[in-house]
């Protein structure tokens, strides 16, 4: 069994290079560095502008490699949704950006797979959990009082799918 070597780090959507964290990470392991930079690049270049979790694993004998892509934080996902330069520094007082109810749920779809919720309705409300100290309104309304609405059903048919 051919001895595996895994690399982690955190990158920019789109944006990878042979510098830190990655050349100097792999290149010890005698890989084609420029080659899984274009394939991380590739596979990442969908969540453009955000920080990515990427994991490399290198066979050491055969110099085979993959490239696991993970999912960026729902932060980086509602900033990017809600065209926020960022989340408010005073999320009680001033508001960041906001969010349609559509904008949340593609978040919610994407965030599902390493989340313990089992529904749309369910990740939607973690989001929107998120939304509250990011100080990110959904359709208009605080993040806190739209959590109020879904727990008395009222976005029910929107936060199916």
């Amino acid at each position: 069994m051919p001895e595996t070597k895994t690399v982690s780090a955190l990158v920019v959507g789109g944006e990878a290079n042979a510098g830190p964290p990655l050349g100097p990470a792999l290149g010890p392991l005698g890989v084609n560095v420029m080659m899984i930079v274009k394939e991380i690049n590739d596979q990442t270049k969908d969540y453009a502008g955000m920080r990515v979790p990427v994991k490399v694993n290198v066979e050491t004998e055969t110099k085979k490699f993959t490239v696991e892509v993970g999912i960026p934080s729902a932060s980086a996902l509602i900033v990017k949704e809600s065209g926020a330069a960022k989340g408010s520094g005073t999320p009680k007082t001033a508001v960041a950006g906001n969010l349609s109810v559509d904008q949340l749920v593609k978040i919610a779809k994407v965030k599902i797979p390493q989340s313990y919720a089992t529904t749309v309705k369910s990740a939607a409300k973690e989001v929107a959990g998120s939304c509250v100290s990011m100080g990110v309104t959904i359709e208009g309304k605080p993040a806190k009082e739209f959590l109020e609405e879904v727990k008395q059903s009222k976005w029910d048919e929107a936060l199916q799918s």
